[in-house]
């Protein structure tokens, strides 16, 4: 462990740092040498994360051979110290960010760079924020790196003019400050009672408490879940995101398609870890409430996506959607559960960070006088940018057939999302019915569990396809004249990328579900990953080095 190898887990927080660091060190009028350096950061994260997630799996036997990294920061060990951990899954979330970053970025290019100042920095910053959530040990740390890419999101999300951006750009900082301070009163009364934030040494000792002390963590437990509810997106505390995510600059609202993915992540580490006490996981981490609130969370998405009239805004609730089934998936438990529902994860977050991108271009093949189109365009318009060459720059080459891209894109998309053959999405929600019909849920689970996840997963895809096809007709069908728009290889080639990733899926889902299996077995035997941060004395860091 003594190998360059053992500092792989630091550097996708470190890249990212630094590069954003960098960037503040040039003017904004320097854009080639933030560029160089954007794309230099975004694609050594890449590798790093594709590293990472190839050691995890276990196969260098000779290196982490139960899977589970634990990097001691500063050579402290846990749970003294700042600990990040690598496993399958904090891998899995690590290279969906990284693609998603690389692609958006490439789209960002054409147009969207220029919509504000900073745009580069803030998206290295937000980058660095999402690793740092899926990799921290502890409970402080993930408010720290959460804080880290919420801060990036606020400049991002208010990148470019116009008043539903700005509107809906306060509203979601409103709301997330406000998150963020439940959060804060979480972690607070966690720590009052345990005298630790290491969530593997937490686990540990929660079976101890007194009752009083237990009431005590419990409290605070529902309190920190209601913020990671809000953050991923669950009902009744995502009213905020379809505005937010319907209005912002494609590009980014293609890597905020992860956002809410870490909410997620934060409630399924959080309460495998806790569920080996003997009263279980506390609420709204245990299974019941899970469930519940991913049904009613699904059931919401599914509504807002038949109801929604600009594609962008449609879009957003499809995240919705998606966040519901995976909630509603893991809430009935079981390690073949939360391997078809990681598979999902994957499919759901390329399919909507194509989605965004995707309509953008879409909107540009409308007339001004369209119903509906012409808000949307408004918000996307070159006009919003202060950059006076923006406009020309605009005007690219025509892609030939870039009508027929556009419309085979849109379906690749709608099948993604909805869930139906033969892409990866119908793949992902076929494992997750699967598995849960096939006694893959966790025991006691009621059989009409069950047949609920099936009823409420089966009619949001049906409805889902009626919305997008209604969509789809007015857009490409419904107007009097379409205006072939001039796309940017640029733009058009990060959508292609996660639509064809989105197919090695299905080519690669035997070998992506013995990994993503056995991921769903730690997340449901959680031992190993307590053990391995709790044991772990090695220091990576030397003290020769801090010095």
């Amino acid at each position: 462990m003594n190998s360059w190898i053992a500092h792989l887990p630091v550097l996708p927080v470190v890249v990212p740092l630094m590069a954003g660091a960098a960037m503040l060190l040039f003017v904004e009028a320097q854009r080639r040498e933030r560029t160089i350096i954007a794309f230099a950061a975004t694609l050594a994260n890449l590798i790093v994360a594709g590293m990472l997630a190839y050691v995890a799996g276990g196969w260098v036997p000779d290196i982490w051979p139960e899977g589970i990294a634990v990097y001691l920061v500063g050579g402290w060990r846990a749970p003294f110290g700042i600990v990040l951990v690598v496993d399958r899954l904090s891998a899995v979330m690590l290279m969906l960010t990284a693609v998603l970053a690389l692609t958006s970025l490439i789209y960002a290019q054409a147009r969207w760079k220029k919509m504000g100042p900073h745009f580069q920095t803030l998206f290295q910053f937000l980058i660095m924020g999402v690793n740092g959530a899926c990799l921290t040990g502890d409970l402080f740390n993930l408010f720290v790196f959460v804080e880290v890419l919420l801060a990036a999101s606020y400049g991002l999300l208010l990148h470019g003019l116009g008043q539903p951006r700005v509107k809906a750009g306060l509203h979601y900082i409103a709301i997330n400050l406000a998150g963020s301070f439940v959060f804060l009163i979480g972690v607070s009364l966690i720590y009052g009672v345990t005298g630790t934030l290491n969530m593997a040494d937490l686990a540990a000792r929660v079976p101890g408490l007194a009752q009083g002390d237990h009431v005590l963590f419990e409290t605070g437990a529902a309190i920190l879940g209601v913020a990671f509810l809000l953050k991923a997106g669950a009902w009744p505390l995502n009213f905020w995101l379809p505005g937010a995510y319907g209005s912002v600059a494609p590009p980014v609202a293609a890597i905020f398609s992860i956002l809410t993915k870490v909410g997620i992540y934060a409630l399924l580490r959080l309460g495998s870890l806790l569920s080996g006490s003997e009263s279980g996981a506390p609420a709204p981490f245990n299974h019941g409430w899970l469930f519940g609130i991913g049904l009613a969370t699904l059931v919401m998405g599914t509504a807002g996506m038949l109801t929604a009239i600009q594609l962008q805004r449609l879009v957003a609730y499809s995240v919705i959607a998606s966040a519901g089934t995976l909630l509603a998936a893991l809430g009935l438990g079981g390690a073949e559960v939360k391997g078809a529902a990681l598979f999902y994860l994957a499919s759901s977050v390329l399919a909507t960070g194509a989605f965004f991108m995707l309509s953008e271009m879409i909107v540009r093949t409308q007339q001004s006088g369209e119903d509906g189109a012409v808000a949307q365009a408004d918000l996307l318009s070159p006009e919003d940018s202060p950059d006076p060459d923006f406009s020309d720059e605009v005007v690219g080459i025509v892609i030939p057939a870039a009508m027929a891209f556009l419309g085979m894109s849109f379906l690749g998309c709608a099948l993604l999302v909805t869930g139906l053959p033969p892409l990866s999405g119908f793949i992902g929600k076929l494992l997750i019915l699967s598995a849960a019909l096939e006694g893959g849920a966790a025991p006691g689970s009621s059989p009409v569990s069950i047949w609920m996840l099936w009823g409420a997963v089966l009619g949001s895809s049906l409805i889902g396809i009626i919305a997008l096809s209604r969509m789809g007709i007015r857009l490409f069908w419904g107007s009097e004249e379409i205006v072939t728009p001039r796309l940017h290889l640029t733009e058009a080639a990060p959508v292609a990328v996660l639509l064809l990733l989105s197919v090695a899926l299905v080519a690669g889902t035997g070998p992506a579900m013995d990994y993503l299996g056995r991921a769903g077995e730690s997340l449901s035997a959680p031992q190993a990953y307590i053990d391995a941060v709790l044991t772990t004395h090695a220091a990576p860091v030397s003290s020769s080095n801090l010095d």
